[in-house]
């Protein structure tokens, strides 16, 4: 068995990164929203969400986002996505790229968290 997303998280004071590497699929996706979710909760509730290097991600890792940003906003928090061309791609053809909140860089999306 292979682990198919791997990642790290790192705490500020007002938000969390998580970096992640590997495939956002249907068999990566529930461990990935349960994980992140339970550190939603935890807080900070500001997430950044650091997808540059992930090869790829298909409409469970999608629904995953969504879910995501809404129980952020639910905790009164927000969630970023530093993304890769591979990632905007796939967000853009559902039409999810402002909802989801994408960045370019992890400076980007700090100076995009709400003040």
């Amino acid at each position: 068995m292979t682990v198919s997303l791997r990642g790290t998280r790192d705490v500020q004071k007002k938000y969390q990164i998580f970096r992640l590497t590997g495939l956002l699929d249907a068999f990566s996706e529930p461990t990935f929203r349960k994980v992140i979710g339970g550190y939603i909760d935890e807080g900070p509730a500001d997430v950044i969400l650091v997808l540059s290097q992930i090869d790829f991600i298909d409409s469970s890792g999608l629904g995953a986002l969504v879910q995501l940003v809404k129980k952020a906003q639910t905790n009164k928090g927000s969630l970023q996505i530093v993304t890769n061309p591979r990632v905007t791609q796939t967000v853009k053809l559902v039409r999810l790229e402002k909802f989801l909140s994408l960045q370019t860089s992890v400076e980007d999306a700090v100076n995009n968290l709400p003040k």
